[in-house]
C-alpha cells in the first residue's frame, strides 16, 4: 500500500491531483482507512497510470471518467474499452505526423540559419539552399512542406 504523498511523487502529480482524481470517481478501487486517508494498492496506482496516460493522449476528465466505469461494469464493455483504445491510437499517431511536420521544418531551418551564419549572409542561401541542403535536411525540407 502506498501514501498519497508516495503516489504523489511517483507520478509527479500534486497531492490536490489525486484528490481530484478520487473525488470525480476516476480510482473505484481506491481503499480509504477508518479516518479517511487513502491508501493506494498496486491496482489504483496502476488506474492513475492509465488516467495520466489518457490526459496525454488528450482525453478529457469526463471520458476517462466514462471509461473507469465501463471497467467496473465488466465484460460486457470490452468492445467498448477496446474501441476507445484502437481511436485513441489513431489520434495519438495523428498528432506524432504532425509533430513530425513540424519538427523537420525545425530541423531545416536549423540548418539554414546554422549555414547563413558560418556565410555570415542569407544572400547564398537565397538562390541556391536547395542545392546546398544535405540529403537528411532536404527529406525535411520535403516533409515539412508536403501538404
Amino acid at each position: 500500500m502506498y501514501t498519497i504523498g508516495q503516489v504523489s511523487k511517483m507520478f509527479g502529480l500534486s497531492i490536490s491531483t489525486l484528490r481530484y482524481y478520487d473525488k470525480e470517481g476516476l480510482i473505484p478501487e481506491l481503499n480509504k482507512d477508518p479516518s479517511g486517508i487513502r491508501r493506494f494498492d498496486d491496482q489504483s496506482v496502476e488506474s492513475i497510470r492509465v488516467i495520466e496516460c489518457l490526459k496525454k493522449s488528450g482525453m478529457q476528465i469526463k471520458e476517462i471518467r466514462e471509461f473507469m466505469d465501463w471497467c467496473i461494469q465488466g465484460d460486457q464493455t470490452l468492445e467498448k474499452r477496446k474501441e476507445m483504445f484502437f481511436s485513441q491510437r489513431k489520434n495519438i499517431l495523428k498528432k506524432m505526423q504532425e509533430l513530425q511536420k513540424t519538427l523537420d521544418m525545425v530541423e531545416f531551418k536549423c540548418w539554414y540559419y546554422e549555414t547563413a551564419c558560418n556565410d555570415e549572409t542569407e544572400a547564398n542561401l537565397k538562390e541556391n539552399f536547395k542545392e546546398r541542403m544535405p540529403e537528411k535536411i532536404r527529406e525535411c525540407y520535403r516533409n515539412a512542406h508536403d501538404s
